[in-house]
């Protein structure tokens, strides 16, 4: 009966992210528009007060605005890296449980060998989180059949191993959700910026070449202008990419965890029920 509760529990846990995914990225679409539009194009920013004007000497927020309309993009991306960075390290957090993933398998792992099952149940109920979900499901089912000598010792290993499993591929997919969003934000973001850049010099030699005599000035502020999407973009994207690699460390070390204590606990019940 209490297995019976994860799959429930797991979709609505997936349907609250998918949601939470589907309202937080036009939000901050919406939000990096009107900061562009509002915070960077504010007129304190120009000379005469007219961002149609060019930005007072070193004045950031006026520079970031002349990057043009990839501008608001690029902040949007941004802001969705740190978002669903807050929310993985949120939910990752909450699946290590309330002590050290590590302490915690090796505890398990010693009751388990001294035969404390009950014991060892009782240490996943205070510890809580994904991994403890996953080898209380596996401790359960190993007190159930350590009771049913009628069933043959590799079949009941099999079926701890399989409830073993069952629980995992319940839990993961919560731990990896919206990590492609990450993923994916950090292939795009410099494309996006790159994009920005090549669309900048264009306007700037556009613009060179309708005046008709070669301005150094005009040609570099214009190049300054355009390389801001590339700074964006290039800064996005490495930030993403860090967040990436240690999420999905992260979620390696608690799958490294869960099939350690699994191990343990197929290992110890084959050797007990011979």
């Amino acid at each position: 009966m209490k297995n019976a509760k994860n799959p429930s529990s797991g979709t609505l846990g997936e349907s609250l992210k998918t949601v939470f995914a589907a309202v937080v990225i036009p939000l901050e679409i919406i939000i990096a528009v009107v900061i562009y539009l509002y915070v960077l194009g504010d007129g304190s920013h120009f000379q005469g007060g007219d961002s149609n004007n060019p930005n007072i000497p070193g004045d950031y927020f006026g520079i970031v605005y002349k990057g043009g309309y990839l501008v608001p993009v690029l902040i949007s991306l941004l802001m969705m890296v740190i978002t669903f960075a807050i929310e993985r390290f949120i939910t990752i957090s909450s699946a290590k449980g309330r002590g050290s993933v590590q302490k915690f398998v090796r505890k398990i792992k010693a009751l388990i060998e001294s035969n404390n099952v009950d014991q060892a149940i009782a240490e996943c109920d205070r510890q809580k989180g994904s991994v403890a979900n996953v080898v209380k499901a596996g401790l359960s089912k190993y007190t159930e059949l350590t009771k049913s000598s009628n069933i043959e010792i590799d079949k009941r290993v099999l079926m701890i191993q399989k409830d073993i499993e069952e629980t995992t591929q319940l839990e993961m997919p919560m731990l990896q959700k919206n990590l492609v969003i990450i993923a994916t934000i950090a292939s795009i973001a410099t494309l996006m910026g790159l994009l920005g850049t090549v669309l900048g010099m264009i306007r700037a030699f556009a613009a060179l070449a309708q005046a008709g005599a070669p301005d150094a000035v005009a040609l570099a502020n214009g190049i300054s202008e355009a390389l801001i999407n590339t700074a964006l973009g290039i800064g996005t994207s490495a930030l993403a990419i860090i967040l990436y690699n240690y999420f999905t460390s992260a979620i390696d070390a608690l799958t490294y965890g869960i099939d350690e204590a699994g191990f343990s606990i197929i290992q110890n019940f084959s050797t007990q029920a011979k």
